[in-house]
């Protein structure tokens, strides 16, 4: 047998091993491991275990999940969702669906200091979906919008998945970072605008709320000013050159769970669950990559990685073709994976295809970046896709009382919301590229 062959024979074992609902974690550590066994016998891979572990989880640039999930705790206890979304219904909640457009952009002012779309869509929905169902609006509506408004976690920076592609394409985080902030205003705009044209579609659906005076607007604004502070630190810091985003997701962990600690957040367990749930997620993160490393290392062994490349870039398909190949193959994943393990076991494989083809004429560090942030928005449509869309779910089990097929029916105008940004992003790429040529 090749190793193309038991390369594709081992992959398939993986997607029976997901089919059957084992962790995509142990997986991959299952599907590798034995792939790595059956070419190179078993006291290879026990000699590759020694190190394994040490080697994967002793990268310094690591660091920086842990500290973000952190901070996203310490957001979640402190109060500053509800901040986030008084502000936004201050301002624009008298609009005709204004009160669902402000829980989309307090879903992205939160995304700015947690990084997990997850921790996001719980935390808001916790804090947005009491007061749509007290203004009247649409059950199916309300559950759509915030589990399609959560998906700005992982977009917005700091993004957690953004640093794991980061690390796993050897591309500067702060790069990264800084190419994501238009697509995803971007994306809380398309968002705004699908609830803009359903309240006036169907405008029982999503009426106006209370006017607020400036005076109440002003004092909701200034009630933000934490957020805006350790946005303006974690961000500028980085941008400014004072520190590497290692440091400033220590400083802002730090920050924000200060901020948490005076509004009274941490009290009692608090403090414990916040750890608590940083160290949860933190775990399963660190398994899902070291089961993508036992297995992109027997990849490699097989050349499957390369030979795949190859072939692509011997067919001699358009550029275009390729890219939307891709993103089909992302958005079929999107219906059975979560976003984090898409990106780990998918982009060892879909980044020499990308940096191998002529795209647009750009250089390799444009294309990198180009392209990570376009798997990461193709990624984050998993979210909200059914029969896994891991937002919807947690949505649902908040709203028990609205039907999950009725949010997945609402979620459908945001998907198609997405998809044209994602058609935007792959016919311009200067819109993810334009903030690095303005801040070089």
């Amino acid at each position: 047998m090749t190793g193309i062959e038991l390369g594709s024979l081992v992959f398939f074992g993986l997607i029976v091993l997901l089919a059957l609902r084992l962790h995509i974690g142990v997986a991959m550590l299952l599907a590798g491991s034995a792939g790595y066994v059956a070419l190179s016998g078993l006291d290879p891979l026990l000699n590759y275990f020694k190190s394994a572990a040490y080697t994967r989880f002793s990268v310094y640039d690591l660091s920086v999940v842990p500290l973000f999930l952190l901070m996203g705790q310490f957001a979640t206890h402190g109060g500053l969702s509800k901040a986030l979304f008084k502000a936004g219904n201050a301002m624009i909640g008298h609009w005709r669906g204004g009160m669902a457009m402000a829980a989309v952009t307090s879903c992205a002012g939160f995304g700015a200091i947690c990084g997990s779309s997850l921790a996001t869509a719980a935390t808001m929905g916790q804090v947005a979906l009491p007061e749509l169902k007290a203004h009247n609006y649409s059950p199916r509506l309300s559950t759509a919008v915030i589990a399609a408004g959560g998906t700005l976690g992982i977009l917005i920076p700091p993004s957690v998945p953004l640093v794991i592609y980061a690390i796993i394409t050897e591309q500067n985080i702060a790069k990264l970072f800084l190419a994501a902030f238009i697509p995803g205003i971007i994306a809380a705009i398309g968002y705004m605008v699908v609830i803009g044209i359903i309240a006036r579609v169907r405008p029982e659906e999503a009426p106006r709320g209370d006017r607020f005076t400036w005076g109440q607007r002003l004092q909701a604004l200034a009630e933000t000013w934490p957020v805006l502070l350790i946005f303006a630190v974690v961000i500028g810091g980085i941008y400014g050159g004072l520190f590497t985003p290692t440091e400033a997701a220590s400083i802002g962990t730090i920050a924000t769970g200060f901020v948490a600690w005076t509004s009274g957040g941490l009290k009692g367990k608090g403090f414990l669950e916040c750890m608590y749930g940083a160290a949860g997620a933190t775990g399963m993160i660190f398994l899902i990559l070291l089961g993508a490393d036992v297995l992109n290392v027997f990849l490699a062994l097989t050349q499957v990685n390369t030979e795949l490349a190859k072939w692509v870039v011997g067919m001699n398909l358009h550029p275009l073709m390729v890219v939307f190949t891709i993103i089909a193959i992302y958005l079929v994943l999107g219906c059975i994976m979560d976003s984090l393990s898409m990106i780990l076991l998918t982009v060892p494989m879909f980044f020499p295809i990308i940096m191998g083809i002529d795209i647009w004429g750009l250089d390799n560090e444009s294309k990198a970046i180009w392209f990570g942030i376009l798997a990461l928005m193709v990624v984050e449509i998993g979210l909200i896709t059914p029969p896994v869309g891991m937002n919807v779910f947690i949505i649902s089990n908040m709203a028990k009382d609205v039907p999950m097929k009725e949010t997945f029916k609402y979620v459908i105008p945001f998907l198609i919301s997405d998809l044209l940004r994602i058609t935007a992003i792959v016919f311009f790429p200067s819109i993810t590229l334009v903030a690095l040529k303005i801040f070089a």
